[in-house]
């Protein structure tokens, strides 16, 4: 446990990293990268370059570990998710060292004289008792991940058995083990990791959803693919799975993780509402296939919100859902249509998913939320339900990227 003078110590200086925080976290990067060019794989170079954000968010992640050392317990969902990001990208022990001698070496560089022996001193304690924390929760996962049946640790080389175009801009990959062994269960909603060889001779990864149902002989992920339109700067990995991977080619699986998922095991009478926008699709649709068959008789609603039918993905899956399933309401919402696409469909209509026409769906607004999309969309979302005063417990999303932004962008 932590000392009183150490907790004392840290929650001073909470006004102190609120103010500059994204300051400190920027040095302790570049500090990083420079001093530890090997942990460079770990980290998505976009979080990086595309304003700050990753920065910000681990600023923010500081100042609320300053300010609630004393009550940890509400740090737990934050806790859970770094842990299991972690584990996907396969962070192991010895990894902690070098961020908690480049973060109190920044913390003194950045902050000078304010950084005295004491608080140097005590932000050691501290960052090494979270680490500890997070090293346990760690193995946890990659001991539950290997214990399963078919389970794994590590990368597992897959081959594409399956390459099928879905949209204009979304390709889905089957994935099946090269060593023809068995696959375990994942909870739908979840991701894994891919590893591909990066342009500079290393390595990198990134997370992609699970985007079918848990049980299947292959793993299947749908990958879009990043243009400069979407002025996201590191489109490498997902570029190269549309160009380079064909069928019959290998690449290396992590065992699926996350903390974003739907629990079949507890049955509300609630109805449960699925939004998705573009490629947010991918985890919903794993959930949407796996509750209308362990829920037959829960309402649900699930709303896709694309750009045009063009770039729309599963769209006669989920049609065929809807025809299959008389519990599942289903609506697509277009934010442009040109003059030939004509909307034939009944269940669709041009304009965005936002609060007014989710009220029209359901007007009780006390649902079970799942949603996944751009960073808009989840604002959007996440700040209506905040206004509708929906508890937090009903109230999951995957957000690709850092979910402070999320919060902070609602606020």
């Amino acid at each position: 446990m932590l000392s009183q003078s150490t907790i004392d110590i840290v929650k001073s200086t909470a006004p102190i990293l609120d103010e500059q925080g994204e300051k400190l976290t920027r040095h302790f990067y570049e500090r990083m990268f420079k001093h530890n060019p090997e942990v460079a794989p770990y980290f998505n170079p976009a979080h990086q370059q595309v304003g700050g954000t990753q920065q910000r968010a681990l600023a923010a992640a500081i100042c609320a570990y300053a300010a609630n050392i004393d009550n940890l317990e509400v740090l737990g969902e934050a806790v859970e998710l770094i842990a299991q990001k972690h584990a996907s990208l396969q962070i192991k022990p010895d990894h902690y060292p070098v961020v908690g001698e480049n973060l109190l070496a920044s913390i003194q560089e950045v902050l000078g004289g304010a950084a005295t022996p004491d608080i140097v001193e005590a932000w050691g304690e501290a960052y090494g008792f979270l680490a500890d924390i997070l090293i346990a929760r760690e193995q946890e996962i990659y001991r539950s991940s290997a214990e399963k049946t078919g389970g794994w640790e590590g990368f597992r080389r897959f081959v594409v058995s399956r390459k099928v175009i879905e949209s204009d801009l979304i390709t889905s990959f089957y994935l099946e083990p090269e060593d023809k062994g068995a696959l375990p269960e994942f909870l739908p909603g979840q991701y894994v990791t891919v590893r591909v060889p990066a342009a500079d001779g290393t390595s990198t990864m990134r997370n992609y959803s699970l985007s079918d149902t848990p049980g299947k002989d292959y793993l299947r992920i749908s990958v879009k693919r990043e243009t400069g339109a979407d002025q996201v700067p590191d489109g490498y990995v997902s570029n190269r799975l549309h160009d380079r991977t064909e069928e019959g080619a290998a690449i290396e699986v992590g065992p699926p993780c996350g903390e974003f998922f739907l629990d079949v095991t507890e049955q509300h009478q609630r109805p449960l509402v699925l939004l998705a926008a573009g490629i947010g699709i991918t985890p919903i649709l794993s959930i949407l296939q796996t509750a209308v068959q362990a829920m037959p008789e829960r309402p649900i609603v699930f709303v896709h919100a694309c750009l045009n039918p063009r770039v729309q993905a599963f769209k006669s899956v989920v049609d065929a859902l809807a025809e299959q399933h008389p519990q599942l309401t289903v609506r697509y919402r277009y934010d442009e249509l040109s003059d030939g696409e004509l909307l034939s469909d009944a269940n669709a209509s041009e304009g965005l998913a936002d609060a007014e026409f989710i009220e029209s769906l359901l007007p009780g607004k006390d649902a079970d939320y799942y949603f996944c999309g751009p960073r808009p969309f989840m604002v959007n979302i996440y700040r209506d339900l905040l206004q509708w005063g929906i508890p937090a417990s009903q109230v999951h999303f995957e957000f690709f990227g850092p979910r402070e932004e999320l919060a902070k962008a609602a606020e």
